[in-house]
């Protein structure tokens, strides 16, 4: 069968050069035995992929705003159990939600919760590209350290963002979820792996997908995978999951890079190898490290 007939997300979405948002989407949706209902807050990926009139979705697909994405889905899925309990839908149907860090580190928190606590069975997909990209890169709860942002602006006052990021992975391990995993869209195998094992999971599930923006973060378009491999070789996003409450690490890297490699392939860190700023970069690396032996310790306790 022609391949891009079975595709679920088209070409011709107007996503940047260098942008690995559809290809955290088709991965997901690869993974889906069954048939699909998508559920997208406003973000990158929507205002991308359904330029009215065209859009390039070929599933079921709802355009929520930034906050009730995660509500709808949760309304979605109890209708699909009611009138399949009455007899009046047959059959399987998978219900996923795909989100910005924006829309679900912030705004769309509240309903997540719900929806996760509730425990309908959904799988949430966060691509985290540390910020509101498509409203020009203002800072999000994920914005890393360190990082020069339209809100929080490098310069002789200030060595741009200074709070840390939101750890929203034990935030969602607080609801009691069965599955959730950390990957990477420089990963793509690992990625399909978890997107498979959350689609098979009882209950609600969760991934947070790393996704370098070539747009706000400064990098040339051809580098998304360097840049996303570089944050995992360097420990700074590390590739695990979280099943019954157990942690795996799935990729230990042996030797890691210093997180300088990291940061020196974005502008947006360019201001923090300046005289001034160097010691930032030593915080910086220690608190990878510190995070690093935490998440080690849980997996050798579990």
């Amino acid at each position: 069968m022609n391949k891009k007939l079975t595709q679920k997300l088209y070409p011709g979405h107007a996503t940047c050069a260098g942008c690995g948002i559809p290809a955290i989407v088709r991965s997901v949706l690869d993974e889906a035995t069954d048939p699909v209902i998508v559920i997208n807050a406003t973000g990158c990926l929507e205002v991308t992929s359904t330029l009215y009139p065209y859009s390039a979705w070929k599933v079921p697909f709802i355009h929520n705003a930034f906050e009730n994405a995660s509500a709808t889905a949760a309304g979605v899925e109890t209708a699909y159990r009611v009138l399949k309990k009455k007899g009046k839908i047959k059959g399987k149907i998978k219900f996923i939600v795909f989100g910005g860090d924006g829309g679900t580190f912030d705004i769309g928190l509240q309903a997540l919760s719900g929806m996760m606590e509730r425990g309908h069975e959904v799988l949430y997909v966060a691509y985290d590209n540390e910020g509101y990209m498509n409203t020009g890169g203002q800072r999000s709860s994920a914005t890393p350290v360190g990082a020069n942002m339209e809100t929080t602006p490098a310069g002789k006052e200030s060595s741009g963002n200074k709070l840390q990021r939101k750890d929203m992975m034990e935030i969602v391990k607080a609801h009691h979820v069965k599955y959730l995993a950390q990957a990477n869209v420089a990963y793509i195998e690992d990625l399909r792996k978890k997107a498979k094992k959350a689609l098979e999971t009882k209950g609600p599930s969760f991934l947070l997908v790393f996704q370098p923006c070539t747009n706000v973060w400064k990098f040339p378009i051809s580098d998304y995978v360097k840049v996303g491999k570089l944050a995992t070789e360097t420990n700074y996003w590390p590739l695990y999951e979280i099943e019954n409450g157990n942690y795996v690490v799935n990729m230990k890297v042996e030797n890691p890079k210093k997180i300088e490699e990291y940061l020196k392939t974005q502008r947006r860190f360019k201001h923090l190898f300046s005289p001034e700023n160097k010691a930032l970069i030593k915080d910086i690396q220690g608190n990878i490290d510190s995070e690093w032996g935490e998440l080690i310790h849980k997996v050798a306790t579990d």
